[in-house]
């Protein structure tokens, strides 16, 4: 940095140390935001008075503190966004269920602006389905996978080079049912990913209580039925989430309807899901009505997450790294009602809860040895959150 106006006699030490008491005074003078902005936090919402698409914060993972947000792009109820795993480019489901004058939702492709955190539609396609709940992308950054839970349906896409989507190459229609009458006369696909190792795809189905399980083509986005197609799970547990450990040695479905959440040891090789427990995810006393919604395994792989929505917690489980058992550490409230989502900041450090029906999104920490939450005292006002995803600068 040049320091005008030197008295002549200084000596070179003096001109140095005035130059570093100058531009620390002029760090000073730069928002804190813009001096730490390592990610964009987006926001997946269902679209009203309050909230007109997906919107963008800008969030520092040393401090977990976020910035004043934007409107990254106006679009009808974008409820979940996936981002590719290497590039710029942000997927959201537009759970809706008529499109172009068909009962289905669709799947908007934006390029990110990573300066401004501003999305730019690439193109969009319908969702082969009605509301479509869920969207994911491979590992390999090759594919973006629907769940439709209108419709029962799921369906994936080829990524083009330029990050917009093709038309649907796999459409695979669930046909089943399930004891709970209200809410499962029918198929509904609630979530779609793959394995950490992408060998398998995996789809919870809720009106089935199965998870479906699938090969992908990388190269042409086909998805296959797997040597072992469907898992079974309890008649009325309605899976809705599920998650890996970053090893792909267990595996955990967050079950909606009778609030648990099942642990499974993982076979990566054959896509083989062995089932260990089921645990509660409400505290023994509760006797209200409540339903799960979202699941996160810590980046460590000793932790296991989950959204309890009518409770409104996050449940916190300790994971047995041999067995594969789960043990409840705590119901911490979101400090909101419904958390329909929530997110793991990609240092691991914060955990970042989205509460649909009040409006806001509420920030904690993690403790990396316990794994339990602490509420930072944060929180940011969203109409209608669902989905956060993080995005690095």
């Amino acid at each position: 940095m040049n320091v005008p106006c030197f008295d002549p006699g200084m000596t070179s030490l003096a001109r140095c140390y005035i130059s570093s008491l100058i531009a620390a005074a002029l760090s000073l003078c730069v928002p804190t935001n813009v001096r730490a902005q390592s990610h964009w936090m987006y926001v997946g919402t269902y679209t009203g008075p309050n909230s007109k698409g997906v919107y963008a914060f800008p969030f520092d993972t040393k401090t977990g503190k976020a910035g004043p947000g934007i409107l990254a792009a106006e679009t009808e109820s974008p409820s979940f966004i996936a981002i590719h795993p290497s590039r710029p480019w942000l997927y959201a489901g537009n759970e809706i269920n008529n499109f172009k004058g068909k009962k289905v939702g669709s799947v908007t492709s934006y390029s990110i602006d990573a300066a401004t955190g501003k999305l730019s539609n690439l193109n969009v396609q319908d969702s082969a389905g009605a509301g479509p709940a869920y969207v994911g992308v491979d590992p390999s950054g090759k594919v973006v996978m629907v769940a439709n839970y209108g419709s029962g349906s799921v369906a994936s896409y080829k990524i083009e080079k330029d990050g917009s989507l093709s038309a649907p190459v796999t459409i695979d229609q669930h046909k089943g049912s399930g004891v709970n009458k209200q809410r499962q006369e029918g198929p509904h696909a609630h979530s779609i990913h793959a394995d950490p190792k992408n060998n398998f795809i995996f789809a919870a189905d809720l009106g089935e209580d199965r998870l479906y399980a699938y090969r992908l083509n990388k190269t042409s986005g086909e998805l296959s039925p797997a040597p072992t197609p469907w898992t079974a799970l309890e008649p009325g547990a309605g899976p809705r989430h599920f998650d890996f450990t970053p090893k792909s040695t267990f595996a955990f479905i967050i079950n909606e309807l009778n609030s648990t959440l099942n642990s499974y040891q993982y076979d990566s090789k054959g896509g083989v899901l062995t089932k260990i427990e089921t645990v509660s995810t409400l505290p023994a006393d509760f006797k209200g009505n409540s339903s799960t919604a979202d699941i996160h395994v810590h980046p460590s792989g000793k932790f296991v997450y989950g959204s309890n929505r009518g409770h409104d917690s996050i449940a916190v489980f300790s994971l047995d790294q041999k067995s594969g058992r789960l043990s409840l550490l705590e119901n911490v409230s979101t400090g909101g009602k419904t958390p329909r989502n929530f997110s793991i900041d990609p240092s691991g450090h914060f955990l970042v809860a989205a509460n649909q029906e009040s409006d806001n999104i509420v920030f904690f920490t993690i403790d990396q040895n316990s794994g339990k939450l602490t509420p930072t005292g944060d929180t940011l006002k969203v109409g209608k959150p669902v989905c956060i995803q993080f995005f690095k600068r």
